[in-house]
């Protein structure tokens, strides 16, 4: 058989030693193939290795969700600390893992990264498409199901898994770095698995929020129901008190979406309730509920001008209070110290007015004498420099801007030593509270998981007829377009990747590790609350997450785990 030949040997039988480095030869494709096999453990210790770093995720969870279950973490806790995370302990994590172990080399690698994004956004709506159409859905469930397949969990479940899988999984090691170790490992997955997520968040937050899970009023078949339901609806305030999600727990930590939210006093908590909203303790001055609220006072003093805000405007309506000028005011100290610091700062003021107002003369007189097309073409640069500046900061995050810093340090070697060397003062005592806050980030990550779990898992009444007529078609089409189609589609396409494509990473294991377990990962955890917001099949999404988080993650862990390291293999023989 054509696969049993070996490269052409003598057949000159000189001495032993001849006949012996014959068979040999030909036996070595047979011993590298044994000894690639031995790279990574056999199935059942495989198993046991993947089921362990699983219940690793599960054990953190737990606690977040049997306390959430039990009504002592309420969505206000739980929003809080998700945004703690997201702010401050996640960041750090970023920081440590990536400026350690980064460097220029490995920062060009990276553009492949979203091309393979990509290629598993079209697949997975192609999926979404095919599945929708064979099911004969109409456009909005089939918006929901694409969705679904979409957009998967790429922080909080893969991070951990990553984490756990580089610490019991052997084989992992990259032969392309020298001294490859476990915290490396990681390090590089948590590296891939931020860009998959950035990349996510900002198709997630666009075509997802504005398009896919759109409201109900969105669709033109449903606007005669949705004006029908409007005349009926007791509560007036109804659009403005939808809550919305827990910012960071997927990565996110958007504001503009947040709203607000009325409750009674007598109101207790409801673990199935909806997310709460930041700013929800601000009182409207003119709610009926709250009527013996004093207004404050700084939005009740006149103000001279043309531009004065309603609130600072004379109103008969408003209780008015005087003025703190009709007070005696305070007289400014003429002797001493304070009367000498209180001239040197009126002295340092008006200075200060007197050179912006110069500055802003000279500035005007200079763009007048500019000619009109020099005039045209800055302000259509100041422009786009707004447009920039402004998109930039609505992009980024904070652990966005952690990796940002994490790879100018990593470029700079001389930083790189100073921050991360040890013995270095800076090493001792600033990166060492930085590391030790981002210890913090996976536990707490992992807790709200199971916190949100415990309220999206709760009864809830369906009061959506259809919603209740094709429910079942949702959850099975959503969990089979997420997490089984994707999968067998990808695999193929990975293992060529991995193969043929001359890039470096794709033979790092981490990486294709990666690549698989997003292929497969469970719905994000964004999408459910995003469904809060829009009011789209809530109690469908609440069966998802718990069909995908709760009983099919296990064996499609173990099923993606397992085709990562096959792949591996393939790509190196």
């Amino acid at each position: 058989m054509a696969w049993s030949f070996t490269s052409p040997t003598s057949f000159r039988l000189n001495n032993g030693s001849d006949t012996w480095a014959a068979s040999m030869s030909r036996a070595a494709p047979v011993m590298e193939i044994m000894k690639s096999h031995e790279s990574h453990p056999s199935i059942d210790r495989l198993i046991v290795l993947v089921f362990s770093a699983v219940m690793e995720v599960v054990c953190v969870s737990l606690p977040g969700y049997i306390i959430a279950r039990l009504g002592h973490f309420d969505a206000d806790k739980q929003k809080f600390i998700a945004n703690l995370n997201v702010m401050l302990f996640t960041p750090c994590l970023v920081f440590t893992k990536l400026g350690s172990q980064l460097n220029a080399e490995k920062l060009a690698d990276l553009a492949v990264i979203p091309v393979i994004f990509v290629v598993q956004t079209l697949v997975s709506y192609a999926v979404s498409v095919v599945v929708s159409k064979l099911l004969g859905l109409g456009k909005r469930p089939s918006n929901f199901i694409t969705a679904m397949g979409v957009f998967g969990n790429s922080n909080s479940l893969p991070i951990s898994l990553v984490l756990s899988l580089s610490a019991t999984l052997k084989g992992l090691h990259w032969d392309r770095v020298p001294g490859d170790n476990d915290d490396e490992v990681g390090a590089r997955g948590i590296l891939y698995l931020l860009v998959f997520q950035q990349l996510g968040q900002l198709v997630r937050w666009s075509w997802g929020y504005h398009v896919l899970l759109a409201p109900k009023s969105k669709y033109p078949e449903y606007q005669v129901e949705t004006t029908e339901e409007g005349r009926y609806r007791d509560d007036p305030t109804m659009d403005a008190s939808r809550e919305t999600l827990i910012p960071g727990l997927d990565g996110s930590s958007r504001d503009e979406h947040y709203g607000t939210e009325t409750s009674s006093e007598s109101d207790g908590y409801e673990p199935a309730g909806r997310t709460p909203v930041a700013g929800s303790s601000r009182v409207s001055l003119h709610d009926p509920k709250n009527k013996n609220v004093s207004p404050p006072r700084h939005h009740l003093e006149p103000n001279s001008g043309p531009f004065a805000t309603p609130y600072e405007q004379p109103d008969d309506d408003i209780l008015s209070f005087p003025r703190m000028t009709d007070c005696h005011e305070p007289v400014e100290p003429q002797h001493g110290i304070k009367g000498q610091w209180a001239r040197v700062k009126r002295t340092c003021h008006t200075k200060w007015v007197s050179f912006k107002q110069s500055c802003s003369s000279t500035s005007r007189t200079a763009w007048a004498k500019l000619p009109a097309p020099m005039r045209v073409a800055l302000s259509a640069i100041g422009r786009v420099s707004v447009r920039f500046y402004n998109f930039l900061w609505e992009f980024m995050n904070p652990p966005l801007w952690a990796m940002l810093i994490a790879m100018v340090v990593a470029s700079v070697p001389e930083l790189q030593r100073i921050f991360f060397k040890e013995g270095t003062f800076v090493n001792n005592s600033v990166t060492s509270a930085i590391t030790q806050s981002g210890g913090v980030a996976v536990p707490l990550i992992l807790v709200v998981l199971g916190a949100n779990l415990a309220r999206n898992t709760q009864g809830r009444e369906s009061h959506d007829p259809e919603e209740e007529r094709i429910g079942r078609k949702l959850l099975i089409a959503s969990l089979v377009c997420r997490m089984l189609l994707p999968t067998l589609i990808m695999a193929p396409i990975i293992a060529l990747f991995a193969k043929y494509v001359p890039v470096s990473i794709l033979d790092d294991p981490i990486f294709i590790i990666v690549c698989f377990l997003l292929t497969g990962a469970p719905s994000a955890l964004q999408l459910a609350q995003i469904c809060q917001i829009n009011e789209v099949y809530e109690t469908v999404m609440s069966r998802i997450l718990f069909q995908s988080y709760v009983i099919w993650i296990l064996p499609s862990t173990l099923v993606l785990v397992m085709l990562a390291m096959e792949t591996l293999e393939w790509a190196k023989t």
